[in-house]
């Protein structure tokens, strides 16, 4: 089968659909995430190694800009209808995602939290294969994303055991 070439105009359109995609999902996440931290959040127990708060937000700003790159590129490779899958697989993790922060900070509930964030990694695990198989570096710019979510995850368990009364 032969691959359709996207017009020059339309990848750079496209690029910028997937990081307005990305960065809506980054406004949402802390829309409901920044008004919790300097109260709910702050009067948790925290493991020692527990980042400092400053260093979430250039963390999660670069995640989203290699999300978005990574989605764009595999887009760019076969677009939305010979990547449904892939894309499908990024649109599930990314609204886990938001979930996430709905359920931790905006419900309040890091054990439930905890258990989403497990369908949560998995989803960017699967994600990251899909990506993989269709282009190399959407795949790597995954792994970040999963390395870090595999922290969160670790420390979401741990606030929740630590807070568990």
């Amino acid at each position: 089968m032969e691959r359709k070439s996207i017009a020059p105009v339309y990848q750079w359109l496209g690029l910028v659909v997937f990081l307005v995609i990305c960065f809506a999902a980054a406004g949402i996440g802390g829309a409901i995430t920044t008004p919790k931290i300097g109260t709910w959040y702050a009067t948790l127990v925290k493991p020692s190694w527990n980042p400092p708060n400053w260093i979430f937000g250039p963390v999660w700003s670069a995640l989203y800009l290699g999300m978005a790159v990574a989605a764009w590129s595999v887009w760019r490779q076969d677009g939305f209808a010979g990547a449904k899958l892939p894309l499908t697989l990024f649109g599930v993790q990314l609204a886990l995602n938001v979930l996430w922060s709905c359920i931790f900070f905006g419900l309040e509930m890091p054990g439930v939290a905890f258990i989403e964030v497990l369908l949560f990694w998995a989803s960017i695990a699967i994600t990251m294969v899909a990506f993989w198989q269709r282009t190399r570096i959407a795949g790597i710019l995954f792994v970040p994303y999963l390395a870090w979510v595999s922290f969160a995850s670790v420390l979401n368990f741990t606030i929740w055991r630590l807070n568990t009364f």
